[in-house]
């Protein structure tokens, strides 16, 4: 059962074509931007068209992936999370994002789940939740779901397989796709909706 409170983000899982490659983002991220962003955490373009951490309820492009860049001593560090307040060299940042709204995430659900919910809509919660030692996200999908024709930031289409891990357990293990994408058709709850196959 997962009935452990162990969450991990936002997990790329597949894609249908077999590729989930992210993005390389030149000058991705702006120098001295103020927060974290975590290996999971879900992202946004903010006006500039630099990623910024995406906030419950936002339409937003996927999941963060790493970063790399030149500080200002000239040494180039290449990191699995954007450490806030970093200034670098300009023109020196790449950040990785995984941006397809086809991609199938996994992640784990503040609470149950259960099977019922596939196709239903949920937000994030906890987004800003995770190490920055291991630089891993700890965000989670609200098991408080949206309901029929309403819209959340990612859909419900499938359990994710693992042993142990059941419908109805305490902190269910799903796989989403994005339902609010930035640049992306808005997916409505309960409606126009196609499984993914596994």
């Amino acid at each position: 059962m997962s009935a452990v409170n162990a969450p991990f983000g936002l997990r790329p899982a597949f894609h249908p074509s077999g590729l989930d490659r992210a993005q390389a983002l030149a000058n991705g991220i702006a120098s001295a931007y103020n927060t974290d962003i975590l290996k999971g955490q879900p992202v946004k373009l903010n006006s500039s068209g630099v990623l910024v951490v995406a906030a419950a309820g936002d339409a937003f492009q996927g999941a963060f992936a790493g970063v790399e860049w030149t500080d200002t001593t000239g040494r180039r560090r290449v990191s699995n999370n954007w450490p806030a307040n970093t200034a670098y060299q300009t023109g020196s940042c790449v950040a990785y994002f995984y941006n397809d709204p086809n991609i199938v995430y996994e992640i784990q659900a503040d609470g149950t789940v259960n099977q019922s919910a596939i196709g239903d809509e949920a937000n994030f919660t906890n987004l800003t939740a995770g190490s920055t030692t291991t630089g891993l996200s700890q965000c989670t999908m609200n098991s408080s779901l949206v309901g029929a024709n309403n819209v959340g930031q990612v859909r419900i289409v499938d359990l994710a397989p693992y042993p142990g891990n059941d419908w109805g357990d305490a902190f269910t293990i799903v796989r989403v796709t994005v339902a609010e994408h930035q640049f992306a058709q808005v997916r409505v709850s309960g409606a126009n909706y196609t499984p993914v196959a596994i």
